[in-house]
């Protein structure tokens, strides 16, 4: 019997991805796009039966931390196995060029006996993504704090004409690749030295090539609303688009304040500036600990440094591979068997380790809650790939808006949910042709029963795939299949479209 598609998704429920309602129909798909979508009577190759379960562009990921990662993990399950098929890697500054720079962020999230990347510039990356594809598609920011270590190490002062042109020449070379944006990490060394006006003269290079400003801001805590009036400001003077990083108020003493920073987000919007943010599902965030001990975190200097003050007994180490018994267990309970106080507990795990990665219980849930129905926020997991004991977002984020947020805490419908998830972030970043379900757009598709979809993990056991997901297609190949992951590679290296 001839065929007439490579697959065809029968009987489907459909949310495309606009916002609009779902609708009913069959998919049909030649190649990698997708070739029809409504009543089909020919035959596919693969016939996926989807009679009662809804089918949605695959979740765009627009904060993650997996520049390495699809390469050194290419079958990217903890990705793929929760509907995700788009990786925006190079979040917070820390980029995966240019080389040796990058080399020390590399090391310090996947150790010192990890093979370093061979390429040294953006235009490098993204060939070695074409040559060696992982199972789901990846677009990079450019990172401030690579190009920053790259061009004047881990000074504390301004650049240097010099300096400045080398960032801006590497820069310009990573737009020119296709990077989709610059991000800068502000609580982060070597970001957390930069003034507001390096910023903004770095990022002037982008003007007018459709590439974004994103920012983990310089603080999320007592210094939220200035945070966000200078990562607004430096978009307005560079002329860029914005995303904000994970918006969230940290730190107890600082809950409810996203009320007052919404509304500077919508003013700016208001003024015609494009401003958005993402956002992980979760009241507890994820770091490495060096972060906390630098901004304070453990003592009351944290009340005016970029994380607020975090309780000993509110860090949770998920990843110490020099001390996998530590793994799992909370800093006020490790620092008591050193019979040590909290502050220096920490340092001296960072001295032993210094990539230890924490988990950290910072936010309200209200806030979170009242972030997410915001008409700018979208949804990026900000998962580190790691051993140990990851944040369980690294698994569940997508599924966990759509199973707890939107079914059972009904923040929102599942249309809108889908489109924060999809359409609006491939319009932001400019993904052409991803991010809908449409005739003519790539087949990058999530197949879901909308009653079951649902996170799984625990901080206890986070490396749990999500419930209610049956296939997942990247560019036409199923990466997963009747609940089950395939190992098929066809994601690509995604290059900015305007």
């Amino acid at each position: 019997m001839s065929t007439d598609y490579d697959v065809v998704i029968r009987n489907a429920s459909i949310v495309d991805g606009t916002g609009a309602p779902c609708f009913a129909a069959s998919i049909g798909i030649r190649g990698d796009r997708i070739s029809t979508v409504g009543q089909i009577a020919e035959h596919g190759a693969i016939e996926l039966e989807a009679r009662g379960l809804t089918v949605a562009p695959g979740f765009i990921d627009v904060h993650s931390h997996d520049d390495w990662a699809v390469l050194l993990d290419p079958e990217m399950d903890f990705k793929v196995m929760q509907g995700i098929t788009t990786d925006i890697v190079g979040n917070c500054g820390m980029g995966a060029a240019p080389n040796p720079a990058a080399a020390v962020i590399f090391r310090a999230l996947h150790g010192p006996s990890a093979k370093v990347p061979e390429w040294t510039d953006y235009a490098g990356y993204l060939r070695a993504v074409d040559e060696n594809p992982p199972n789901l598609n990846v677009a990079v920011l450019a990172g401030h704090g690579s190009l920053r270590l790259g061009a004047m190490g881990n000074a504390k002062r301004e650049p240097t004409q010099g300096e400045m042109a080398t960032m801006r020449g590497w820069l310009r070379d990573a737009i020119d690749a296709g990077a989709v944006g610059l991000s800068t990490g502000l609580v982060y060394e070597p970001g957390r030295y930069a003034r507001t006006e390096e910023i903004i003269e770095l990022a002037s290079v982008m003007r007018g090539s459709g590439a974004l400003y994103a920012s983990h801001m310089r603080n999320e805590a007592a210094g939220l609303l200035d945070s966000i009036r200078e990562t607004i400001r430096i978009g307005a003077d560079a002329g860029l688009a914005v995303q904000i990083s994970h918006h969230k108020a940290s730190g107890m003493e600082n809950w409810g304040m996203v009320r007052e920073s919404l509304k500077l987000i919508d003013a700016a919007r208001a003024a015609g500036h494009d401003v958005t943010a993402d956002q992980y599902p979760y009241t507890s965030g994820s770091t490495v600990l060096a972060a906390v001990i630098q901004n304070g975190g453990l003592d009351e200097s944290g009340a005016r440094g970029g994380m607020g003050i975090v309780p000993p007994e509110r860090i949770l180490l998920a990843s110490m591979p020099s001390r996998p018994d530590w793994e799992g267990k909370r800093l006020d309970e490790i620092a008591a068997e050193m019979d040590l106080g909290a502050i220096e507990a920490a340092r001296k795990i960072v001295g032993e380790d210094p990539g230890t990665v924490v988990v950290l219980d910072l936010m309200s849930e209200d806030d979170v809650r009242l972030v997410m129905t915001h008409r700018s926020t979208m949804i990026g997991s900000d998962g580190l790939a790691m051993g140990g004991k990851p944040h369980p977002r690294l698994y569940g984020t997508f599924p966990r808006v759509i199973g707890h947020y939107a079914r059972e805490g009904g923040l929102m419908s599942l249309e809108e949910a889908i489109h924060r998830m999809t359409g609006m972030a491939a319009e932001k970043f400019h993904l052409r042709d991803r991010g809908v379900v449409r005739e003519g757009a790539f087949a990058d598709l999530v197949i879901f029963d909308a009653k079951e979809i649902l996170d799984t993990g625990t901080y206890a056991d986070p490396r749990r795939y999500p419930a209610g997901i049956s296939h997942v297609l990247v560019n036409g190949t199923a990466v997963v299949r009747d609940g089950a992951h395939r190992g098929s590679r066809p994601g690509r290296a995604l290059r900015r479209q305007i």
